[in-house]
């Protein structure tokens, strides 16, 4: 009983930091900015004890991924020749802080765990975005600014805004996170998520088709161009991934000579046919001003093109050259809507160096769990768990998203993006014992193998139950 109290508080805590990770927008926009910081290193410091007292068997240090060490190492060297140093050094606090954090939800959940936490807060920020949006359209009826922000002189920048009051107008909405772009990633995480734990029976059939109809009607309400072209690339890389399932591990180069294909198609279309392509998702061809930022985030990289102007993750719009490089809607802009130019710009060549293997090896790892057939020991393999999926296809939602967005550096990117890479580093060089789980209650979640299953007594864990055909 005791054991499975624990496990209930880790799955409420896990709750928690996907809630406020994901929504922190809307976390800010509604206890402001001091509370915010303050409710950060509350939940940072619940996670670091956490994972100190559970103290997984499985979880060493040594295993985390080197790429990992070699970014923080970089952006805490940076502040040595940073720009604005100050400011590094808070940057630097914050990566380490969301490190700490998805660290240890890596290190004290399970796959099985993670999976239902993160489906939990998705229910929980659409269900109440969706409700938010609701109440300003019925009750407020205007434009919505977060209470603790005074309106400006003249016309207010519609980014300031918390809602804008257009769910009944057919959007695009902002929801309980203030922004259409964040919000319509959550309906794509929530799309694959709920599609997941429905087609492996881990939830209810009408609750599951429930959820999956909402997350379908938050990507229709916030008509994001970049969170399409992610799921049309999530539904290729599924695609994929159940191609590679039906034909074994000794007959995929063909399969891998299509993908490099179709990638690099891809590619060239992104940049001979942006007008087209974006013509047809309803934008313009320069993505929303985007490419007048790149152009000037290039300039500046070159600048120091080796190291970089120093780690500083969110923009600091109160120095240089962040104060003058480019502005959007009457507001300074935050980042450079691309992840992979920011690395440039902050930790120049040598970063992007140290970043992409982080990326790409988590990719690497999560398609090789999406593919690869479970084994318990040195038995036989194991039927495929469709719950194998998810993490490979979430890792495809945030490289395409990078593409236009920084938020895979910060944030609910950064989280996810580190829990995964440490949660398949921990598990790659041990043998798989995943199968389908079952549909448990919450207090009896399985307990990890590597905290206490061999100590805790009978009745302390529930074995996985494999489903027959899960993967078909």
């Amino acid at each position: 009983m005791a054991e499975s109290r624990t496990r209930l508080g880790v799955s409420a805590y896990a709750i928690c930091v996907f809630v406020f990770a994901l929504g922190s927008n809307g976390v800010r926009n509604l206890v402001g900015w001091p509370a915010f910081l303050a409710l950060a290193l509350l939940i940072a410091s619940v996670g670091v004890v956490l994972a100190v007292r559970l103290r997984p068997e499985r979880f060493r240090w040594y295993r985390l991924p080197s790429p990992l060490y070699w970014f923080l190492a970089l952006a805490a060297l940076s502040i040595l020749w940073s720009a604005y140093r100050l400011e590094s050094a808070l940057g630097v606090l914050a990566q380490l802080v969301t490190t700490a954090v998805a660290v240890s939800l890596a290190a004290v959940l399970t796959w099985h765990e993670v999976l239902r936490t993160l489906g939990s807060a998705l229910r929980y920020l659409i269900g109440l975005s969706v409700a938010f949006e609701l109440w300003v359209a019925l009750v407020v009826q205007a434009p919505l600014l977060p209470w603790w922000l005074e309106a400006p002189d003249g016309e207010t920048p519609k980014l300031l805004y918390w809602s804008r009051d257009l769910l009944l107008s057919g959007g695009p909405v902002q929801g309980l996170v203030g922004s259409s772009v964040i919000l319509g990633f959550i309906g794509l995480l929530g799309l694959i998520v709920f599609g997941i734990q429905l087609r492996a029976g881990l939830v209810r059939r009408f609750a599951g088709w429930f959820w999956v109809t909402m997350s379908l009607l938050t990507l229709l309400l916030t008509r994001g161009a970049t969170v399409t072209v992610a799921l049309a690339a999530v539904f290729v890389g599924l695609g994929f991934a159940l191609w590679a399932r039906r034909i074994g591990q000794e007959r995929r180069m063909p399969l891998y000579a299509l993908g490099a294909g179709i990638a690099a198609a891809a590619a060239l279309l992104a940049v001979f046919a942006r007008d087209f392509l974006f013509g047809l998702l309803g934008k313009s061809g320069d993505m929303t001003g985007r490419l007048e930022t790149w152009q000037k985030v290039v300039e500046l990289a070159q600048q120091r093109p080796w190291f970089g102007w120093g780690w500083i993750s969110y923009w600091a719009p109160w120095v240089e050259p962040y104060a003058s490089l480019d502005e959007k809607a009457g507001l300074q802009v935050m980042s450079a809507h691309n992840a992979w130019l920011d690395v440039w710009l902050q930790l120049g060549i040598v970063g992007v160096l140290v970043f992409a293997p982080l990326v790409v090896l988590t990719l690497w790892r999560t398609w090789f769990r999406a593919v690869d057939q479970p084994r318990r020991g040195p038995g036989p393999a194991l039927p495929y768990a469709t719950s194998a999926l998810w993490p490979f296809l979430v890792m495809i939602a945030l490289l395409v998203q990078s593409l236009t967005e920084s938020r895979l550096l910060i944030e609910w990117g950064w989280l996810l993006l580190v829990m995964l890479a440490v949660k398949t580093r921990i598990d790659f060089e041990l043998p798989s014992q995943d199968a389908e789980p079952r549909k448990l209650p919450w207090r009896r979640v399985p307990i990890p193998r590597e905290a206490h299953a061999e100590t805790a007594g009978a009745g302390a864990t529930a074995p996985a139950e494999t489903v027959s055909g899960a993967g078909a």
